[in-house]
């Protein structure tokens, strides 16, 4: 057993060494801050610039779990605390379908639904945009990071001992009370562990961000205007692009980038979990 958690941490430290070692000659050629910082992509001419798609996958995925984190923290309280035997019966195996949904399905209704939706709201708020925006990308991500948050934080939910309702509802609390006082608290680091692993999903996403997200190479102004995120320029550049040395060593720095990102959140979540253990609060 101690075999197989050192195997399946090593890999991680794998991919981020190979990683590394790709991306070498790109760091080795043009200083971090300039490839970090720079607003300016030309590839052909040897500008590398990854300013434009790390603000386009920061900003799209903070669209996404400010949409989805308070509907799936109410969602699950309510599946866990206030519906029914029946109608939890009914919605479950919905949030479990809703998860094995491939990417691409995703995508297709986003162009066909979200994209036209977004266009429409531009319009009436006086805003010109086609509707391939930031926007339209992070309902498409928070919709598919709905599932996890919602599944773990309810079982995370459903964890806490019955008594300890009791007890507080004995003492004369209300509903609410109980649940944001015992439950909330009691539940606290299942919900940050199920918001750590909707972020991992939404900042990794490819094909469905892809499709609607607009895919230009520039800092986005605004929720309506296009952004390219890192995960869509990998994806859509990659196998084209094996051929010029320098271009692959680019790509690979991107998906370092991905990787060390999501790698500082999830160490940044463990500590918070640390932090709130000591003030006993999970």
């Amino acid at each position: 057993m101690r075999i197989a958690v050192i195997g399946a941490n090593a890999l991680g430290v794998l991919i981020a060494l190979g990683l590394i070692i790709k991306s070498w000659p790109i760091l080795t050629s043009k200083p971090l801050t300039q490839l970090l910082f720079s607003s300016e992509w030309f590839p052909l001419k040897g500008k590398f610039g990854f300013y434009p798609f790390i603000i386009g996958t920061i900003e799209v995925t903070a669209i996404a779990m400010a949409i989805a984190i308070p509907i799936c923290l109410f969602s699950a309280i309510y599946l866990s605390e206030y519906a029914p035997k029946h109608v939890r019966a009914i919605i479950r195996p919905v949030i479990d379908i809703l998860a094995g949904i491939p990417s691409v399905i995703f995508g297709l209704w986003g162009v066909i639904v979200v994209v036209p939706f977004v266009r429409w709201l531009g319009e009436r708020l006086g805003v010109h945009t086609t509707g391939y925006s930031l926007l339209s990308g992070g309902i498409i991500l928070s919709i598919m990071v709905f599932p996890i948050i919602i599944s773990v934080s309810m079982e995370v939910m459903r964890t806490v001992p019955i008594e300890a309702r009791e007890t507080c509802l004995s003492l004369g609390t209300t509903k609410w009370e109980t649940v944001k006082w015992v439950v909330l608290r009691n539940a606290m680091r299942g919900i940050i562990a199920a918001i750590v692993l909707g972020f991992a999903r939404a900042f990794g996403e490819t094909i469905a961000v892809l499709m609607v997200v607009g895919n230009v190479a520039k800092v986005p102004n605004s929720i309506f205007e296009p952004a390219y995120p890192l995960a869509s320029l990998i994806a859509n550049n990659y196998g084209e692009m094996m051929s010029i040395p320098m271009y692959d060593s680019a790509l690979m720095l991107a998906a370092l980038i991905l990787f060390m990102v999501v790698a500082g959140f999830n160490v940044g979540a463990h500590y918070t979990l640390w932090r709130l253990r000591r003030r006993g609060l999970g």
